[in-house]
């Protein structure tokens, strides 16, 4: 699995320290992820605290996984006067290139305590397999 990275979040990361940030909107550090493979299944976990399930969107195109999630502010329906905002807030994405080994038609997701727990299953076509071979007079067939 090859990951897609943006070459600017750190450059944006380091600004917003320097700098601080000037509006209610900030762009988000990263989302966090860790990803291994478990039996017959690839599983992607990323840190999404504070997110409503609502604003999680994913999506897959050509092998390429796209996870989208929106942080919003605290609404309270009053003007609300912020005393301390440490918490980014905004859209942020990631995108993820899935191998051709892995099962896209069939990602199970699961959204709890924050965390987005995405389950791939190997394809069949990628699981290892016997191939029996039949001996005959001079023939050899094999079947897979």
């Amino acid at each position: 699995m090859l990951m897609r990275t943006d070459p600017f979040r750190e450059l944006d990361r380091l600004t917003q320290q320097v700098f601080g940030t000037t509006g209610t909107w900030s762009r988000p550090t990263a989302m966090p992820m860790d990803a291994y493979r478990d039996g017959d299944q690839f599983v992607v976990a990323f840190d999404l605290p504070g997110v409503d399930p609502e604003g999680i969107e994913l999506d897959v195109e050509r092998n390429v996984l796209t996870v989208k999630a929106e942080r919003r502010p605290v609404s309270s329906g009053e003007q609300v006067e912020m005393q301390v905002a440490e918490r980014p807030l905004g859209v942020f994405s990631r995108q993820l290139f899935l191998g051709d080994t892995l099962d896209t038609d069939h990602i199970d997701a699961h959204y709890d305590a924050g965390v987005l727990t995405l389950r791939i299953p190997i394809a069949e076509r990628a699981k290892p397999r016997k191939i029996s071979i039949s001996a005959g007079s001079d023939r050899k067939e094999i079947n897979a």
